[in-house]
């Protein structure tokens, strides 16, 4: 893929121009078969295509990250994962927001990917008529 479909995101992360967006493997356009959803990850990585658009209410999405990672791992080796990138949302139902329920989701996510840190964290809140979203902002910050 040449450079001009990449773009250096922020100065330690470098980014595909095209996300692949993972909501078709949500279920809620049919059932999902993991194996050949993760092999089609191989074929757009092999592509280029280096940058996924999932979340934690996209089904199984964070788990085949997961999956395809150690598959990765097993297959390429641990460099492999240097030109992987995967973009998350978190969205919690509004209402009360303490340090303990953003730690907890975030852990949540992190497990599911198989990753220590995330590469972006999307935060999308449902109703701004509850302040509590300026909470968990705050214990995200």
């Amino acid at each position: 893929m040449s450079e001009s479909r990449r773009l250096q995101f922020t100065p330690d992360l470098e980014i595909c121009r095209i996300l692949n967006g993972m909501w078709q493997v949500s279920g809620a356009h049919g059932s999902i078969a993991p194996q050949k959803a993760i092999s089609s990850m191989f074929s757009y990585l092999d592509a280029g295509f280096t940058t996924w658009d999932l979340a934690d209410h996209y089904g199984p999405a964070e788990d085949f990250i997961g999956e395809f990672r150690r598959q990765l791992v097993a297959q390429r080796g641990i460099d492999a994962l240097n030109n992987l990138q995967a973009f998350t949302k978190w969205v919690p139902r509004p209402g009360k927001m303490t340090k303990e329920i953003v730690a907890k989701n975030i852990a949540i996510s992190l497990r599911r990917m198989d990753v220590d840190s995330l590469d972006l964290l999307q935060f999308h809140w449902w109703d701004y008529r509850d302040q509590n979203y300026l909470d968990a902002l705050y214990f995200l910050g």
